[in-house]
């Protein structure tokens, strides 16, 4: 963030930059299309302002990106997962240039044998979907080195698998990354990722690459163009559903749910419907609830979306009387938690506060990192703070100060 601290909600991040360009209430509410009033009472917080495709609207009026207005990227706690070296490290790794060509001279690490090299993805992978994101980033940069070693080592087939997993472990790097704000960093290792997966010459990889980059799309605003490629990656994919592996499905089915998103943001109901319409049918074929190359797909996730885009679709009604009603106890950490953000914001939207921390706290007993680490997090705790009367509760104190917050 560009001369500002952690402690401000979106509301006074916007009346900050606003005033830091001179610009009036009257000039900003112009350009975004809103009154003087609705600008008022977002930069007072009497309004929480939570929906991307605004946030996006009021960033790009006042020449910042969405993460300067929502409070990003975050500091990641140190912890005896991650030792001292978090981000720091991830972004040494990512941008040595020795990685732009195996034609500059300099060590290569020992290759691992492919066998370990799939272990040490799968247990980067399954330690994200438990939300431990101090051993995450901290065995990312060595599970990178190890994927770079293997694909200049090897040959024939044991090169292609080699090339597979490691563009699987800069997804795991893109979707880290993203959650924690580091857009730039997070695009870095989804477009290295994508190149890798071309050169494994498998699509399932290939299509899971393309749902880490509209991911990456999304965390920078660019929801149009997330959209489209959900859409060119689903035309990538097609004439291999003919004789479609569980795998296969799963891959397909969570391009449209990254797509749906996407489409939401852009306010494009037409688009938000067809693309859940299609992910319910690939679930609806997968059968159950599943976690093929840890996409988490299945009817429940879909579901999960119906939600997230009905509140970036401002029809929050629709979230209260679905969200809390999914049971998602079968999904990985990360889903649940990430659901239950997505309940408590719309419970908040509806001032039915104790609620919606009652689920905060419940999901961060389950995730503790993943929720003191969500921008969702720190702005429901911020507003809560803001908007109470006197001194917070106990509860609401303790919960601030563990996300970062502030009175």
């Amino acid at each position: 963030m560009r001369g500002i601290g952690q402690d401000l909600t979106v509301g006074e991040r916007i009346a900050w930059y606003r005033r830091r360009r001179g610009m009036s209430q009257e000039v900003l509410a112009g350009i975004v299309g809103r009154t003087v009033d609705w600008l008022s009472k977002v930069e007072n917080n009497r309004i929480d302002l939570d929906r991307l495709s605004v946030i996006r609207s009021v960033a790009g009026a006042l020449d910042v990106s969405i993460g300067d207005l929502v409070g990003e990227p975050t500091l990641l706690d140190w912890n005896a997962d991650s030792g001292t070296k978090t981000v720091s490290a991830l972004r040494d790794a990512l941008l040595n240039y020795r990685q732009l060509s195996p034609f500059i001279p300099g060590p290569v690490a020992e290759a691992p044998d492919v066998a370990q090299l799939r272990s040490e993805v799968t247990q980067v992978w399954d330690a994200y979907q438990a939300s431990r994101y101090g051993y995450v980033v901290a065995r990312l940069p060595q599970a990178l080195a190890a994927g770079q070693a293997a694909t200049q080592t090897y040959e024939g087939e044991d090169q292609e698998q080699s090339f597979a997993l490691l563009a699987l472990t800069y997804q795991a790097a893109a979707v880290l990354l993203t959650k924690l704000g580091e857009a730039d960093l997070a695009w870095i290792a989804a477009e290295r990722g994508f190149t890798a997966a071309q050169r494994s010459g498998d699509v399932v990889v290939m299509g899971s690459l393309f749902r880490s980059v509209t991911h990456t799309l999304l965390s920078t605003g660019r929801y149009r163009e997330a959209k489209q490629l959900t859409t060119d990656a689903a035309a990538y994919m097609q004439p291999g559903l003919g004789e479609a592996t569980p795998e296969y499905l799963s891959v397909y089915g969570t391009l449209f749910l990254a797509g749906s998103v996407a489409a939401a943001r852009d306010e494009d109901r037409s688009a938000v419907r067809s693309f859940l319409n299609e992910a319910d049918e690939t679930a609806r074929r997968l059968g159950h609830d599943a976690n093929h190359l840890w996409t988490a797909f299945g009817p429940t996730n879909v579901a999960i979306h119906r939600v997230t885009t009905a509140m970036d679709l401002d029809d929050v009604q629709v979230a209260i009387d679905l969200g809390p009603r999914i049971d998602t106890t079968g999904l990985p950490v990360e889903r649940q938690a990430r659901h239950a953000l997505e309940t408590a914001r719309a419970l908040s939207a509806w001032n039915r506060t104790d609620e919606a921390m009652a689920v905060v706290l419940a999901a961060e007993q389950k995730a503790p990192e993943q929720i003191r680490h969500h921008a969702i997090s720190r702005q429901l705790v911020q507003n809560w703070m803001r908007r109470g009367r006197g001194r917070p509760s106990y509860q609401l104190a303790s919960l601030a100060q563990r996300v970062h917050v502030t009175a």
